[in-house]
């Protein structure tokens, strides 16, 4: 079995983690056939929206601390971090569709910070969030330390990092780690129900908005404004505004193209 499934349904891409054997942690294989896999729903005009998952009981553990430790297979910290995790998160960041993080359990290490860059990240009440990279003497990386304070506040992301707190789903929610908590029983079908709603939304304006919310992130003010002026003005002159506004009037549901 690979170790990335993906499957395209109702204009969804499911991307799920497969190494449930040793909780989802990345390999350099992984690492690759993900990118790969994210590039290729970036350039599928028939996805217009993206779910990243894990299968069995984790999300994603991390590292696999294996590869790391092995002098056959290991690669480096310098290659894990330039070649696996930067690239990854740059593309969840880059793809100009949205991506729910469903965290279908323990996200650690490396795997919390790759959900924590999705745009809309939920989880069921068995979830557990842990930076757990200073238990073992190393750092937050793939992101960690320029999305936790951003989220969540300085003094807050900064004792979650040097202690490796473990993070209920409920509590990440109430500190705005993530945006929702979903039954565990109906965790599946409101994932997909969030999914189906996002992909027949008008997918061009959520790609600006994910554009704008990036670039918000070091823009001062009037940057800001200048931008959300150009990219007003091109959403302006999409097909599913003109659709927006034409069922507005006629008093009717829209139906969104992407276009």
């Amino acid at each position: 079995m690979s170790s990335i499934l993906l499957e395209n349904k109702n204009g969804v891409a499911y991307i799920t983690l497969n190494r449930p054997e040793v909780f989802n942690s990345f390999n350099r294989e992984m690492a690759f056939l993900l990118q790969d896999t994210l590039d290729a729903c970036e350039k599928d005009d028939a996805v217009r929206a993206i779910v990243l998952s894990g299968n069995g009981k984790a999300f994603c553990a991390g590292q696999d601390l294996k590869e790391v430790t092995s002098s056959d297979l290991n690669p480096g910290f310098k290659k894990i971090l330039e070649e696996h995790y930067n690239p990854i998160i740059t593309r969840i960041r880059s793809i100009k569709k949205p991506i729910i993080g469903a965290i279908n359990g323990v996200a650690a290490g490396a795997g919390a910070n790759i959900a924590l860059a999705c745009d809309i990240v939920v989880a069921h009440e068995h979830v557990n969030f842990i930076q757990a990279f200073s238990l073992i003497g190393l750092i937050p990386d793939s992101g960690g330390t320029f999305f936790l304070p951003r989220l969540i506040g300085f003094q807050k992301a900064s004792a979650l990092a040097m202690l490796g707190d473990k993070i209920a789903a409920e509590e990440a929610e109430r500190m705005g780690m993530i945006y929702k908590v979903i039954p565990f029983e109906n965790f599946d079908e409101e994932v997909n129900k969030l999914a189906i709603k996002l992909a027949n939304m008008p997918t061009k304006a959520l790609g600006m908005i994910k554009e704008l919310f990036n670039k918000s992130m070091t823009n001062d003010l009037e940057s800001q404004l200048a931008l959300e002026s150009k990219l007003q003005i091109e959403a302006a002159q999409t097909e599913d505004y003109a659709e927006g506004v034409l069922a507005f009037m006629e008093k009717r549901k829209p139906e969104f193209k992407g276009l």
